[in-house]
Protein backbone atom coordinates (compact mmCIF):
# COMPACT_ATOMS: atom_id res chain seq x y z
CA UNK A 1 0.00 0.00 0.00
CA UNK A 2 1.61 3.50 -1.20
CA UNK A 3 0.26 6.75 -0.05
CA UNK A 4 1.63 10.17 -1.49
CA UNK A 5 2.59 12.65 1.02
CA UNK A 6 3.08 16.38 1.12
CA UNK A 7 5.69 17.98 3.20
CA UNK A 8 5.94 21.76 3.77
CA UNK A 9 10.00 22.75 3.56
CA UNK A 10 10.81 26.16 3.98
CA UNK A 11 9.21 27.84 0.75
CA UNK A 12 8.24 24.72 -1.56
CA UNK A 13 6.68 21.24 -0.99
CA UNK A 14 8.48 18.36 -0.81
CA UNK A 15 6.06 15.31 -2.54
CA UNK A 16 7.14 11.54 -0.86
CA UNK A 17 5.74 8.10 -1.10
CA UNK A 18 5.04 5.99 2.09
CA UNK A 19 4.94 2.23 1.30
CA UNK A 20 3.64 -0.29 3.49
CA UNK A 21 4.98 -3.76 3.54
CA UNK A 22 3.45 -6.65 5.10
CA UNK A 23 5.53 -9.36 6.61
CA UNK A 24 3.05 -12.42 6.46
CA UNK A 25 4.01 -15.57 7.94
CA UNK A 26 7.24 -14.49 9.01
CA UNK A 27 9.29 -15.27 12.44
CA UNK A 28 10.09 -11.52 13.22
CA UNK A 29 13.00 -12.08 15.27
CA UNK A 30 14.57 -14.25 12.14
CA UNK A 31 13.69 -11.87 9.78
CA UNK A 32 14.25 -8.67 11.26
CA UNK A 33 17.31 -9.66 13.95
CA UNK A 34 18.08 -9.81 17.51
CA UNK A 35 17.11 -6.07 19.03
CA UNK A 36 16.25 -5.47 15.21
CA UNK A 37 19.83 -5.73 14.19
CA UNK A 38 19.33 -6.93 10.39
CA UNK A 39 16.31 -3.97 10.34
CA UNK A 40 19.72 -1.74 11.24
CA UNK A 41 21.39 -3.52 8.21
CA UNK A 42 18.28 -2.35 6.05
CA UNK A 43 18.29 1.15 7.36
CA UNK A 44 21.81 2.16 6.61
CA UNK A 45 21.42 0.56 2.88
CA UNK A 46 18.69 3.30 2.78
CA UNK A 47 20.16 6.29 4.76
CA UNK A 48 17.25 8.71 2.38
CA UNK A 49 14.39 7.12 3.65
CA UNK A 50 12.68 6.87 7.41
CA UNK A 51 12.19 3.17 7.98
CA UNK A 52 9.89 2.24 10.75
CA UNK A 53 9.07 -1.87 11.95
CA UNK A 54 5.66 -2.00 13.47
CA UNK A 55 4.16 -5.24 14.18
CA UNK A 56 4.28 -7.15 11.21
CA UNK A 57 4.55 -4.12 8.68
CA UNK A 58 7.48 -2.60 7.87
CA UNK A 59 6.88 1.37 6.66
CA UNK A 60 9.12 3.51 4.38
CA UNK A 61 8.56 6.92 3.47
CA UNK A 62 10.53 8.92 1.12
CA UNK A 63 11.47 9.79 -2.40
CA UNK A 64 9.40 7.48 -4.62
CA UNK A 65 12.55 6.29 -6.81
CA UNK A 66 13.99 5.35 -3.02
CA UNK A 67 10.85 3.79 -2.04
CA UNK A 68 10.52 1.15 -5.10
CA UNK A 69 14.09 0.29 -4.62
CA UNK A 70 13.19 -0.52 -0.49
CA UNK A 71 10.39 -2.61 -1.90
CA UNK A 72 12.28 -4.44 -4.42
CA UNK A 73 14.98 -5.80 -1.55
CA UNK A 74 12.64 -6.38 1.25
CA UNK A 75 10.46 -8.57 -1.38
CA UNK A 76 13.68 -10.49 -2.16
CA UNK A 77 14.56 -10.67 1.80
CA UNK A 78 11.03 -12.22 1.72
CA UNK A 79 11.70 -14.76 -0.68
CA UNK A 80 14.79 -15.62 0.40
CA UNK A 81 13.34 -16.01 3.90
CA UNK A 82 10.52 -18.30 2.97
CA UNK A 83 12.31 -20.43 0.80
CA UNK A 84 15.59 -21.31 3.05
CA UNK A 85 13.50 -20.50 6.69
CA UNK A 86 16.09 -18.55 7.71
CA UNK A 87 17.57 -15.19 6.81
CA UNK A 88 21.29 -14.74 8.05
CA UNK A 89 22.57 -10.99 8.09
CA UNK A 90 25.43 -12.11 5.45
CA UNK A 91 22.28 -12.84 3.56
CA UNK A 92 20.90 -9.38 3.96
CA UNK A 93 23.97 -7.64 3.43
CA UNK A 94 24.45 -9.86 -0.13
CA UNK A 95 20.79 -9.09 -0.97
CA UNK A 96 21.31 -5.37 -0.69
CA UNK A 97 24.21 -5.32 -2.24
CA UNK A 98 22.61 -6.90 -5.38
CA UNK A 99 24.52 -10.16 -5.23
CA UNK A 100 21.42 -12.07 -5.02
CA UNK A 101 20.44 -15.17 -2.65
CA UNK A 102 23.14 -17.37 -0.86
CA UNK A 103 22.71 -20.37 0.04
CA UNK A 104 24.57 -21.01 3.29
CA UNK A 105 25.06 -24.80 2.72
CA UNK A 106 26.29 -27.38 0.37
CA UNK A 107 25.41 -27.11 -3.42
CA UNK A 108 22.72 -29.22 -4.54
CA UNK A 109 21.24 -30.18 -8.30
CA UNK A 110 18.34 -28.46 -8.94
CA UNK A 111 16.93 -31.90 -10.21
CA UNK A 112 17.36 -33.42 -6.71
CA UNK A 113 16.25 -30.47 -4.65
CA UNK A 114 12.94 -30.22 -3.19
CA UNK A 115 12.90 -27.42 -0.66
CA UNK A 116 14.81 -25.60 2.20
CA UNK A 117 13.91 -27.11 5.47
CA UNK A 118 14.96 -25.70 9.20
CA UNK A 119 17.69 -23.63 8.94
CA UNK A 120 17.97 -23.76 5.81
CA UNK A 121 18.65 -27.24 5.61
CA UNK A 122 18.20 -28.69 1.65
CA UNK A 123 16.24 -31.35 1.39
CA UNK A 124 16.35 -33.46 -1.75
CA UNK A 125 15.67 -37.01 -3.20
CA UNK A 126 18.58 -38.89 -1.50
CA UNK A 127 17.85 -42.15 -3.65
CA UNK A 128 16.94 -43.17 -7.32
CA UNK A 129 13.18 -44.07 -6.53
CA UNK A 130 12.67 -41.26 -4.52
CA UNK A 131 14.31 -39.14 -7.29
CA UNK A 132 11.73 -40.80 -9.48
CA UNK A 133 9.05 -39.63 -7.08
CA UNK A 134 9.54 -36.22 -7.71
CA UNK A 135 10.08 -36.61 -11.15
CA UNK A 136 6.35 -37.88 -11.68
CA UNK A 137 4.53 -35.99 -9.07
CA UNK A 138 3.62 -33.38 -12.05
CA UNK A 139 2.12 -35.04 -14.39
CA UNK A 140 -0.05 -37.24 -11.99
CA UNK A 141 -2.60 -36.58 -9.50
CA UNK A 142 -2.13 -40.50 -7.30
CA UNK A 143 0.88 -41.82 -6.40
CA UNK A 144 1.53 -45.25 -4.74
CA UNK A 145 5.01 -45.46 -2.29
CA UNK A 146 5.25 -48.35 -1.46
CA UNK A 147 8.10 -49.76 0.05
CA UNK A 148 10.33 -51.13 3.44
CA UNK A 149 10.59 -49.22 6.90
CA UNK A 150 13.23 -45.97 6.05
CA UNK A 151 13.40 -45.79 2.58
CA UNK A 152 12.23 -41.83 2.88
CA UNK A 153 8.09 -42.92 1.13
CA UNK A 154 6.44 -40.40 3.71
CA UNK A 155 8.91 -38.30 3.77
CA UNK A 156 9.23 -37.56 0.37
CA UNK A 157 5.76 -36.70 -0.31
CA UNK A 158 5.47 -34.23 2.92
CA UNK A 159 8.20 -32.32 1.69
CA UNK A 160 6.43 -32.06 -2.13
CA UNK A 161 3.52 -31.57 0.04
CA UNK A 162 5.20 -28.57 1.88
CA UNK A 163 6.65 -27.08 -1.39
CA UNK A 164 2.88 -27.47 -3.25
CA UNK A 165 1.80 -25.31 0.04
CA UNK A 166 4.79 -22.78 -0.69
CA UNK A 167 4.13 -22.50 -4.44
CA UNK A 168 0.63 -21.81 -3.56
CA UNK A 169 -0.05 -24.99 -5.78
CA UNK A 170 -2.48 -26.19 -3.00
CA UNK A 171 -4.22 -24.17 -0.30
CA UNK A 172 -3.98 -26.64 2.76
CA UNK A 173 -2.55 -30.16 3.55
CA UNK A 174 -3.97 -33.40 5.14
CA UNK A 175 -1.79 -36.05 6.23
CA UNK A 176 -3.56 -38.92 7.60
CA UNK A 177 -3.22 -42.46 8.89
CA UNK A 178 -4.95 -45.58 9.87
CA UNK A 179 -5.72 -46.17 13.59
CA UNK A 180 -4.73 -50.02 13.50
CA UNK A 181 -2.49 -51.50 16.79
CA UNK A 182 0.52 -52.65 16.18
CA UNK A 183 0.20 -55.34 18.55
CA UNK A 184 -0.99 -52.81 21.43
CA UNK A 185 -4.75 -52.02 22.24
CA UNK A 186 -5.58 -48.75 21.20
CA UNK A 187 -8.54 -48.84 24.03
CA UNK A 188 -6.24 -48.95 26.75
CA UNK A 189 -3.76 -45.74 26.16
CA UNK A 190 -4.52 -42.84 28.49
CA UNK A 191 -6.16 -40.16 27.54
CA UNK A 192 -9.47 -39.06 24.91
CA UNK A 193 -9.77 -39.75 21.77
CA UNK A 194 -7.16 -37.09 20.52
CA UNK A 195 -3.75 -37.51 23.14
CA UNK A 196 -5.10 -42.22 21.90
CA UNK A 197 -5.02 -41.05 18.23
CA UNK A 198 -1.83 -38.70 18.22
CA UNK A 199 1.09 -41.52 18.92
CA UNK A 200 0.06 -42.76 15.62
CA UNK A 201 0.82 -39.55 13.83
CA UNK A 202 3.88 -38.44 15.19
CA UNK A 203 6.10 -39.62 12.18
CA UNK A 204 3.88 -37.05 10.41
CA UNK A 205 4.49 -34.39 12.93
CA UNK A 206 8.24 -35.07 13.06
CA UNK A 207 8.57 -34.70 9.16
CA UNK A 208 7.21 -31.46 9.69
CA UNK A 209 9.17 -29.73 12.04
CA UNK A 210 11.98 -30.12 9.88
CA UNK A 211 10.75 -28.53 6.65
CA UNK A 212 8.79 -25.75 8.51
CA UNK A 213 9.51 -23.36 11.71
CA UNK A 214 7.80 -24.03 14.68
CA UNK A 215 6.22 -20.60 14.98
CA UNK A 216 4.58 -21.36 11.30
CA UNK A 217 3.68 -24.80 11.65
CA UNK A 218 1.59 -23.66 14.97
CA UNK A 219 0.22 -20.63 12.80
CA UNK A 220 -0.61 -23.23 10.05
CA UNK A 221 -2.36 -26.06 12.49
CA UNK A 222 -4.10 -23.66 13.89
CA UNK A 223 -5.48 -22.07 10.92
CA UNK A 224 -6.36 -25.42 9.14
CA UNK A 225 -4.25 -25.09 6.60
CA UNK A 226 -2.28 -28.43 7.58
CA UNK A 227 -4.57 -30.77 9.19
CA UNK A 228 -3.28 -34.05 10.64
CA UNK A 229 -6.31 -36.84 11.41
CA UNK A 230 -6.92 -40.51 11.69
CA UNK A 231 -8.82 -42.11 8.26
CA UNK A 232 -11.85 -42.29 10.08
CA UNK A 233 -12.25 -38.66 9.65
CA UNK A 234 -11.83 -38.32 6.26
CA UNK A 235 -15.38 -39.64 5.27
CA UNK A 236 -18.05 -37.76 3.90
CA UNK A 237 -15.60 -34.69 2.91
CA UNK A 238 -14.59 -33.45 -0.50
CA UNK A 239 -10.54 -32.59 -0.26
CA UNK A 240 -10.35 -29.66 -2.89
CA UNK A 241 -7.57 -28.10 -3.93
CA UNK A 242 -5.26 -30.01 -1.08
CA UNK A 243 -2.05 -32.16 -0.84
CA UNK A 244 -3.37 -35.35 0.89
CA UNK A 245 -1.37 -38.10 2.24
CA UNK A 246 -2.31 -41.40 3.52
CA UNK A 247 0.60 -42.89 5.36
CA UNK A 248 0.80 -46.63 6.74
CA UNK A 249 -1.97 -47.64 4.19
CA UNK A 250 -1.29 -51.42 3.89
CA UNK A 251 -3.52 -50.92 6.74
CA UNK A 252 -6.36 -49.78 5.35
CA UNK A 253 -9.11 -52.34 4.43
CA UNK A 254 -10.50 -52.17 0.94
CA UNK A 255 -13.72 -50.65 1.55
CA UNK A 256 -11.53 -47.67 3.88
CA UNK A 257 -9.12 -46.91 1.20
CA UNK A 258 -11.72 -46.97 -1.80
CA UNK A 259 -13.17 -44.19 0.67
CA UNK A 260 -10.18 -42.63 0.78
CA UNK A 261 -9.59 -42.32 -2.74
CA UNK A 262 -12.94 -40.87 -3.02
CA UNK A 263 -12.82 -37.90 -1.49
CA UNK A 264 -10.43 -36.56 -4.12
CA UNK A 265 -11.84 -32.86 -5.55
CA UNK A 266 -10.27 -30.34 -7.99
CA UNK A 267 -7.13 -29.62 -7.98
CA UNK A 268 -6.12 -32.03 -5.49
CA UNK A 269 -3.04 -34.02 -5.25
CA UNK A 270 -3.19 -38.12 -3.24
CA UNK A 271 -0.08 -39.91 -1.93
CA UNK A 272 -0.38 -43.36 -0.68
CA UNK A 273 2.20 -44.91 1.32
CA UNK A 274 2.51 -48.24 2.88
CA UNK A 275 4.77 -51.29 3.43
CA UNK A 276 2.86 -54.58 2.18
CA UNK A 277 5.58 -56.75 4.68
CA UNK A 278 3.92 -55.18 7.45
CA UNK A 279 0.57 -55.35 7.41
CA UNK A 280 -1.42 -55.17 11.07
CA UNK A 281 -4.66 -56.17 9.98
CA UNK A 282 -5.71 -59.66 11.44
CA UNK A 283 -6.21 -61.22 7.60
CA UNK A 284 -3.31 -59.35 5.89
CA UNK A 285 -5.36 -60.50 2.46
CA UNK A 286 -7.59 -58.01 3.26
CA UNK A 287 -5.09 -55.36 2.82
CA UNK A 288 -7.04 -52.05 0.66
CA UNK A 289 -3.25 -50.95 -0.64
CA UNK A 290 -2.67 -54.72 -2.18
CA UNK A 291 -5.96 -54.52 -3.72
CA UNK A 292 -5.95 -50.95 -4.72
CA UNK A 293 -2.67 -51.30 -6.67
CA UNK A 294 -3.95 -54.19 -8.70
CA UNK A 295 -7.84 -52.83 -9.68
CA UNK A 296 -6.15 -49.42 -10.00
CA UNK A 297 -2.96 -50.56 -12.21
CA UNK A 298 -2.72 -48.70 -15.98
CA UNK A 299 -5.09 -45.80 -15.31
CA UNK A 300 -3.97 -42.66 -16.80
CA UNK A 301 -2.74 -40.18 -14.15
CA UNK A 302 -1.87 -42.56 -11.53
CA UNK A 303 1.65 -44.27 -10.95
CA UNK A 304 3.39 -46.27 -8.12
CA UNK A 305 7.09 -45.75 -7.15
CA UNK A 306 8.72 -49.59 -5.09
CA UNK A 307 10.98 -48.49 -3.03
CA UNK A 308 13.67 -51.36 -1.84
CA UNK A 309 16.16 -51.48 1.04
CA UNK A 310 18.25 -50.04 -1.48
CA UNK A 311 16.47 -46.44 -0.34
CA UNK A 312 16.63 -46.97 3.21
CA UNK A 313 18.36 -44.06 4.28
CA UNK A 314 17.87 -44.38 8.15
CA UNK A 315 21.25 -46.06 10.36
CA UNK A 316 23.18 -48.51 7.95
CA UNK A 317 21.63 -52.13 10.36
CA UNK A 318 18.10 -50.85 8.93
CA UNK A 319 19.06 -52.29 5.68
CA UNK A 320 20.94 -55.02 6.85
CA UNK A 321 17.94 -56.11 9.21
CA UNK A 322 15.56 -55.51 6.52
CA UNK A 323 17.20 -58.37 4.47
CA UNK A 324 17.90 -60.24 7.10
CA UNK A 325 13.94 -60.81 7.75
CA UNK A 326 13.24 -61.22 4.08
CA UNK A 327 15.85 -63.66 3.48
CA UNK A 328 14.00 -65.12 6.48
Amino acid sequence: MSLICKYKNRNYLLYMIEKLIYLESIDLMEFLGVKSSKLDIIKAHFPKLKIVARGNWLKAIGDAEEVAGFEEKINLLIEHYHQYNQLKEDSVIEILAGKGSVLNGEFVADSDLILFGVNGKPIKGRTENQRKMVEVYADNDLLFAVGPAGSGKTYTAIALAVRALKRKEVKRIILSRPAVEAGEKLGFLPGDMKEKIDPYLQPLYDALMDMLPAVKLKEYMENGIIQIAPLAFMRGRTLNNAFVILDEAQNTTTNQLKMFLTRMGDSAKFVVTGDVTQIDLPNPQNSGLVQAMRILKGIKGIERINFTVKDIVRHRLVQDIVEAYERE
